[in-house]
């Protein structure tokens, strides 16, 4: 008798939430925080970290944004449905299915610094720094290291933007970014053989790319927390694990440093992790990625197929470094 195993990407319909029961959760929230509900029934699914996604986000007015038309591809969009339920946060743990967990994130406060070799260091809230910029959705084709891959309409604003506003001295070279670090929420970080905060860091010449952008969003509203709320690095040339989340710091410095993955396993994670389907990961091919929510196994393409926008920012470095790994 033949049998047939769920691939790791296939969701059952019973995760999906149904609009009218999204309104009957709001409002149950509403009522638990009132005292007129005890939320202790066997039949009553529900959690506190379900009501914490409730609270309410300023940033909400800025959405959905307007489309950039200049970014298209040629796949379909991923459901949203499995773009926030297979995820990768190690803060919250090594496992795909960290939704839940990822929950306890509270973004709001959300302070951002930016320091080191800028001409005045700032710390910023959050919703001050979301009104000087000047959101938009692109949608771009996202690669993860694990050969999978999806396609999301971010929203968020160009990468280079921050840089004018962080205004970076004539001696930077990198932008550092760090994430948020809080072992009372984030039981991954818990784990001390890890070296967190997480960190990872792009060149100037990398961050000022037209495709560059500090994600905001996705899918037409604020960020869902699981996939790096409410700030997180989006560069679609370069593998996933290079695509900080939830970030708190952008520090700019003239020395390259060591990211998160660089320390944990330099021998296969390094500084570049541009998409390449000629070089391997050590334990896996890359010269295919599975389509998350298709079945579909594709060809991978070089940066990801963005070859046109980011090729000329290695002319040269190729043959000095395995800028790949």
């Amino acid at each position: 008798m033949l049998t047939r195993s769920k691939p790791t990407w296939e969701l059952p319909a019973s995760i999906a939430t149904t609009e009218a029961d999204f309104l009957n959760r709001r409002e149950l929230c509403k009522k638990i925080a009132a005292g007129s509900i005890l939320a202790g029934g066997p039949s009553l699914i529900f959690t506190p970290s379900a009501c914490a996604t409730q609270k309410k986000d300023l940033s909400t007015s800025l959405y959905p944004a307007t489309r950039n038309a200049n970014y298209k591809v040629n796949r379909e969009i991923t459901p949203e449905k499995i773009t926030t339920t297979y995820n990768n946060f190690y803060e919250f743990g090594s496992h795909k299915n960290i939704w839940r967990a990822a929950q306890r994130l509270q973004i709001r406060p959300w302070e951002v610094t930016i320091d080191g070799l800028v001409e005045r260091e700032i710390k910023v809230d959050i919703d001050t720094l979301l009104k000087r910029m000047q959101l938009e959705e692109r949608i771009y084709r996202h690669r993860c290291v694990e050969a999978w891959a999806i396609t999301v309409p971010w929203t968020g604003f160009p990468m280079r933007a921050l840089l004018d506003y962080a205004r970076p001295r004539a001696g930077a070279k990198y932008v550092v970014m760090e994430a948020f670090e809080d072992q009372e929420i984030a039981p991954g970080q818990r784990q001390f053989w890890y070296p967190w905060p997480y960190r990872e860091a792009v060149t100037i010449e990398e961050a000022a790319n037209e495709l560059s952008m500090i994600g905001t969003g996705a899918y037409g509203r604020p960020m869902a927390k699981q996939n790096g709320a409410p700030l997180r690095l989006i560069v679609p040339w370069k593998y996933g694990f290079k695509q900080i989340k939830s970030i708190v710091r952008f520090h700019f410095t003239e020395n390259r440093p060591l990211s998160f993955w660089q320390k944990v396993q330099g021998e296969e994670y390094g500084f570049w992790a541009n998409v390449n389907p000629d070089v391997d990961h050590p334990r896996w091919s890359q010269a295919t990625e599975k389509l998350l929510g298709t079945g579909k196994q594709v060809p991978t393409q070089l940066y990801n197929g963005y070859a046109e926008y980011v090729a000329e920012l290695y002319t040269g470095i190729r043959k000095k470094e395995k800028i790949f790994y």
